[in-house]
């Protein structure tokens, strides 16, 4: 039983790391990981959106009837993402705004279906709750990665206004790398996302081919 929770950890962690294999979630990849904190605050919330609807769908998929389970999971996921969204606009609201659509836009991320489909809907609770977790953590550690190569070299900063996610306490975390009036602006496009996102791609089969 370890040895099996283990394989599902490494998978999602490292060997199977959908950003970075299946090249899934692309979108928000690309789009919010502009800061560490901005991309941290994304990565928490698809984290808890696979944990919860793994959880759930594996729980019910006994009574799910197969031609309408397409339907189903999205319903239940669209659900949680509402949730989310709500809590994040009620106590993270700059971040909340900072993120815009790419909130609920986490339903239409192929990760989410795709686990559901392949692992939740096919396993019991517990382990689709801990592939949820290292799916979502797998992601977010590529989004947290890239928002923070970006940031640096973009401002020269990293965790700049942490507190839109941490709180108050969390203010003075900037890190100031080095001093900047203009970074490298290629790094905080689009561009500098696909090139970025290309380069740890590339780190990755170099060390597991």
């Amino acid at each position: 039983m370890f040895r099996d929770y283990r394989e599902i950890i490494h998978n999602g962690l490292w060997k199977n790391n959908q950003a970075l294999v299946a090249l899934l979630g692309l979108c928000p990849l690309l789009a919010v990981s502009n800061t560490a904190i901005n991309a941290l605050g994304l990565g928490l919330a698809t984290v808890l959106t696979l944990v919860l609807s793994n959880s759930l769908i594996s729980l019910v998929r006994r009574f799910i009837l197969p031609e309408i389970r397409l339907p189903l999971f999205v319903l239940i996921i669209a659900g949680i993402v509402t949730l989310i969204e709500f809590s994040l606009q009620a106590w993270f609201y700059t971040l909340y705004t900072r993120l815009g659509i790419f909130i609920p836009l986490i339903v239409t991320n192929c990760l989410i279906m795709g686990r559901a489909e392949v692992f939740a809907s096919k396993n019991s609770p517990l382990p689709s709750l801990v592939d949820g977790f290292a799916m979502g953590m797998g992601f977010s550690l590529v989004l947290l990665l890239l928002g923070s190569v970006r940031e640096i070299l973009s401002a020269g900063t990293l965790f700049a206004q942490a507190d839109v996610l941490l709180g108050d306490f969390a203010a003075n975390w900037t890190i100031t790398v080095f001093a900047t009036d203009s970074g490298l602006l290629l790094a905080a496009l689009p561009a500098g996302a696909f090139i970025t996102l290309g380069l740890l791609i590339a780190l990755k089969n170099s060390l597991y081919p």
